[in-house]
């Protein structure tokens, strides 16, 4: 499939994914991110990837939602075009996603980053939700995953404020996994986006699966979750031949069922 505003890679199992709007700073408009979920969701269909890499460039990862494109909407425009749903499509992706952020990574772009997995950074990145200096306040889960990433005192002053974090302060408010020179940020997220293929498909979705559930209920709730997710990966082909090899002291040929 031929696509007009992201380039998209095979790369062994890792399916990668650059945006590219750069004369645009990355601006996710609903072109833009009309592709992104068509790519992804043929990725996930692909039982010989087990892992994604999103990324932008040096400069920006991404500076947010097209502004353009809905300074002169209505309330009414705005529900019934419903564009913000396609941020919900990339939450449905069942393959482990990491994301590279150089560069800005504002508003509808944070929130993007913020469904992937993993957040590596390079040092020159800059997280915020700058929407408040526009008249609006994020909307597509800024205000709720930002919270429980870096808690509700700091989510209130990017959010009220919309100041931006550093790279350094984001990996210390726990926002990004690790903060790396910009020269080997993207390097650094393909290796990690290739151990992480280079395990079993059937754990990795399940593993997935049940640390955002973290996120959806209490403690007991989590673990019982986690309980029946474990039990199942003892259906798998790959739990035999991942302990199998692990007796046999040699390494797992994965089947991904």
């Amino acid at each position: 499939m031929t696509y007009e505003n992201i380039l998209v890679f095979r790369e062994g199992a890792v399916g990668r994914v650059q945006l590219n709007r750069p004369q645009a700073l990355n601006a996710l408009n609903s072109a833009l991110m009309t592709e992104l979920v068509d790519a992804f969701r043929e990725f996930d269909r692909d039982p010989e990837i087990r892992c994604l890499l999103l990324h932008g460039n040096e400069r920006a990862f991404g500076a947010g939602a097209d502004i353009k494109e809905m300074a002169d909407m209505g309330a009414i425009d705005m529900y019934s075009r419903d564009h913000i749903s396609l941020w919900d499509e990339v939450a449905r992706i069942r393959t482990p996603i990491v994301a590279a952020v150089s560069g800005y990574c504002l508003g509808g772009a944070l929130e993007l980053a913020m469904i992937c997995d993993i957040i590596v950074a390079s040092e020159t990145a800059k997280f915020g939700q700058p929407e408040i200096n526009i008249g609006v306040l994020p909307g597509a889960g800024g205000t709720q995953r930002l919270t429980r990433a870096v808690g509700k005192s700091l989510a209130m002053e990017m959010v009220l404020t919309g100041r931006m974090l550093s790279a350094d302060e984001a990996r210390a408010a726990g926002l990004v996994s690790r903060v790396v020179p910009v020269e080997a940020y993207l390097s650094e997220a393909q290796r990690l986006a290739a151990e992480i293929a280079s395990k079993s498909p059937v754990a990795l979705r399940l593993a997935k699966e049940a640390v955002l559930q973290s996120f959806e209920s209490g403690l007991a709730g989590g673990l019982a979750y986690e309980r029946r997710l474990f039990a199942l990966a003892f259906a798998s082909e790959d739990q035999k031949e991942g302990m199998q090899a692990f007796a046999a002291k040699r390494q797992p040929e994965w089947k991904g069922r």
